[in-house]
């Protein structure tokens, strides 16, 4: 079977949306102080354009990586995983099978 074609119990769906809420939340609220921190370093007009800037990227960015589709999932909380913002034992409820696949696409 695939990694798109898995299927998710509903065990497996809870504990995926906790942890997909979760990672969100954290990078959320990390880029809340990133924002405040350089909001407060504005002293001209360029500095407005270069947060904007950084913020339509990033929006970009979280828009495209957050997404809640169960053909993707595996390689979402991967991603997640990879970049510090979930860890693989906030994964406990997967099936062993799920969760060995995510964690070895993490390391990739």
């Amino acid at each position: 079977m695939k990694v798109n074609e898995v299927s998710w119990s509903d065990l497996e769906q809870e504990v995926a949306q906790a942890a997909f809420q979760k990672a969100y939340e954290r990078e959320i609220n990390a880029l809340i102080q990133d924002v405040r921190d350089n909001a407060v370093q504005i002293s001209e007009l360029e500095d407005i354009w270069r947060l904007h800037n950084f913020l339509s990227a990033k929006r970009h960015e979280i828009d495209g990586k957050y997404d809640y589709n169960y053909s993707v999932l595996v390689f979402v909380f991967a991603t997640l995983i990879k970049q510090g913002w979930l860890h693989l034992d906030e994964l406990k409820g997967l099936d062993q099978d799920k969760l060995t696949k995510i964690g070895s696409l993490s390391r990739m």
